[in-house]
């Protein structure tokens, strides 16, 4: 099965993946400023996620395939990958299980550590949504509400909201599976894991995901990495500076 994917442009591929619960949708308008720049990008959709098929099977090694295999059947080759929090585990896995299909690595606000479960609450108030009763957006938002506090975390979250038929919210992730699964989208890299080619981590100043204590982590399978923090950011630092997110990664590219 073949994962779903908006492309833009045209020119060098640049792949983008995005986190836990996201969907490509989320990176559509630094897409459009990727393909201006001579990019071909392919905003992808991973398994359980936006409009890619559902599967039982859900970690990082089916994750991994699932993105070779889309590569190979557009005929991709010496790719930009680009992936964020899940993506950025995804893209390296693929980068260090499949070397000559990626040029450039860029990982957003992810390390190869192993990460504790913390998705409960999001995943507890996603399930709680009963579309039988909730029938617009604004009640999904007012239920989400009782369990995820931020607003900008729950508009993030209800972007996977659609219109199954007329009158008939539902959503597209396969919640029952990521939440069964859940456990996988922390798991570290594999040890023998190395990529030696160019390598950019980008952290949010207000983020916890990457520490000082990862950098050796991070030097260990990538020696040709280079972090670098964006500012006034957290987690989602491509959404919120997406300025200086877009900047730093031009100028990784081209470099």
């Amino acid at each position: 099965m073949l994962l779903h994917a908006n492309i833009l442009g045209e020119g060098k591929p640049l792949v983008i993946l995005h986190g836990f619960l996201g969907m490509s949708d989320n990176w559509k308008t630094l897409g459009n400023q990727f393909s201006e720049q001579g990019f071909q990008v392919h905003l992808v959709d991973q398994r359980n996620h936006g409009r890619s098929f559902h599967d039982d099977e859900f970690n990082y090694e089916v994750l991994a395939k699932d993105l070779k295999h889309y590569c190979d059947e557009h005929n991709l080759s010496d790719i930009v990958l680009l992936g964020h929090s899940m993506g950025g585990k995804t893209a390296m896995l693929v980068a260090t299980e499949y070397p000559g299909l990626v040029s450039k690595l860029i990982v957003a606000d992810i390390s190869p550590r192993f990460y504790p479960v913390h998705h409960d609450a999001i995943l507890g108030g996603l399930s709680s949504l009963d579309f039988s009763v909730i029938k617009s957006r604004g009640e999904a938002d007012k239920e989400l509400s009782n369990y995820v506090s931020e607003i900008g975390i729950r508009m993030f979250l209800l972007k996977n909201l659609y219109w199954v038929e007329k009158g008939q919210l539902g959503l597209r992730i396969n919640l029952e599976v990521l939440k069964n699964e859940v456990g996988e989208v922390g798991e570290s890299l594999p040890s023998y894991a190395r990529f030696e080619k160019d390598t950019l981590f980008l952290r949010g100043d207000r983020s916890e995901y990457i520490g000082v204590g990862d950098e050796n982590i991070i030097s260990n399978h990538f020696p040709k990495a280079e972090i670098v923090t964006i500012s006034n950011a957290g987690h989602w630092l491509h959404a919120e500076n997406p300025k200086d997110f877009y900047e730093a990664v031009i100028n990784f590219v081209n470099s």
